[in-house]
């Protein structure tokens, strides 16, 4: 196993490198702190009562921006585009992922410099698409714009090595910048953690492989990954399974992620699982079945953790710059692909109600609905706003 090779913080020092790093990504881009600045998100929400239709009790993401949106591989192999991160995953107002989208898409459409009217295109076809999925075959074969078809196919032809080249060193995990030491009493948990039997069911999940297997952990390290989860529980573990009748071995990465408590509005009226880490493998499961079937709660170190197999075709969609074209016609795949996500979740009647009350409070001369609009530019204000004072912080800070 990989020892204290870099020069990375001791398990202690952790939480001041994360806070500083955190806000120092949260500071490159408006974009950026959008996708950080999920309480801000909510705390709008809150105050929000009454703005916003009540749409049907499903699962939802509760954190639907672009950058939670990409390819997935099932456990067979095959690739779709899903949602690819259930923290904030509850059952609530399927509304919520409408407008926190909105709110993605239109300052991803503010860093491409694109002109107002374009944000105003980009809603209309956020609900255009969003509809598009509840009023049709739902679960149909869809066709994408070529910046996210590119990213889809760019997806499914990747192998096990492109992801190895991208993330280890040979067998083991590199230390450095994304990688840190773990400690001796976090080893210990995680090696414990796969030996037992739900994990080790999700590990020999794959086609090919047998629960027979004999399995080892190779290495593990502390993971510094995502932005808004910085601080809390992330390791990645090398894994690697010998194939006693075909006499190979498969290496595969191991993504353990604490599961907080959800910050995003729920349905008080509505079971969802007590356990966090159960909560977001059963909307994983709704929302992006992709995704679901590759994933397991556990406990690690007193706390609730997923456990997730990494393929290789699980992507982002990152998107630097857009033109017009391109900008409406992602906001239109995106909302299908959210829509089917909650479309899946209801029966006929129930999306033919939910279709009937997103058609309410359309104006002449803009297709998107007036509360989806409205809070789409209230949000984006109020976070320019915010992004700004961060910026402000974070320079004083570094100042000093």
């Amino acid at each position: 196993m990989t020892g204290a090779i870099a020069n990375t913080p001791a398990p202690a020092e952790r939480v001041e490198s994360l806070a500083r790093l955190r806000n120092l990504k949260m500071a490159r881009s408006a974009q950026a702190y959008v996708r950080g600045s999920t309480a801000r998100f909510y705390e709008w929400l809150d105050q929000s009562q009454g703005r916003l239709p009540d749409g049907p009790s499903v699962w939802i993401c509760g954190d639907c921006h672009l950058g939670n949106l990409g390819p997935l591989a099932d456990s067979q192999g095959g690739v779709a585009i899903q949602i690819r991160d259930l923290d904030q995953t509850v059952i609530g107002n399927p509304v919520h992922d409408l407008v926190r989208l909105g709110l993605s898409l239109a300052s991803a459409a503010r860093g491409s410099d694109l002109p107002g009217a374009i944000t105003a295109r980009i809603l209309e076809g956020l609900v255009e698409g969003y509809e598009a999925a509840l009023a049709e075959d739902f679960e149909a074969e869809i066709s994408h714009p070529p910046v996210i078809e590119a990213v889809l196919q760019r997806a499914i032809h990747r192998k096990w090595k492109h992801l190895a080249e991208e993330r280890l060193d040979d067998v083991s995990i590199p230390l450095g910048k994304h990688f840190w030491t773990p400690s001796a009493a976090e080893r210990q948990e995680l090696e414990a953690l796969f030996a037992g039997g739900p994990v080790r069911d999700l590990i020999t999940l794959l086609k090919g492989r047998r629960k027979r297997d004999r399995m080892a952990v190779l290495d593990v390290a502390y993971w510094v990954k995502g932005c808004s989860s910085l601080g809390n529980l992330r390791y990645a573990a090398l894994v690697g399974l010998n194939r006693k009748r075909e006499g190979q071995r498969d290496i595969c990465l191991v993504d353990i992620k604490e599961a907080v408590r959800a910050a995003a509005p729920r349905d008080p009226a509505a079971e969802m699982p007590r356990d966090n880490a159960e909560r977001v493998v059963a909307g994983a499961r709704a929302l992006s079945p992709n995704l679901g079937e590759r994933m397991a709660a556990a406990r690690l170190l007193g706390k609730p953790v997923v456990v997730r197999e990494l393929m290789p075709q699980d992507l982002k969609i990152e998107i630097d710059q857009l033109s017009p074209e391109e900008a409406t016609a992602v906001a239109r795949a995106l909302a299908r692909v959210v829509g089917d996500a909650h479309g899946r979740q209801m029966d006929a009647a129930t999306r033919k109600h939910w279709l009937a009350e997103l058609a309410r409070a359309r104006s002449r001369t803009l297709d998107a609905p007036s509360w989806l609009w409205s809070s789409v530019v209230e949000l984006v204000a109020l976070h320019e706003a915010a992004y700004l004072e961060h910026c402000r912080r974070h320079a004083l800070a570094e100042a000093a």
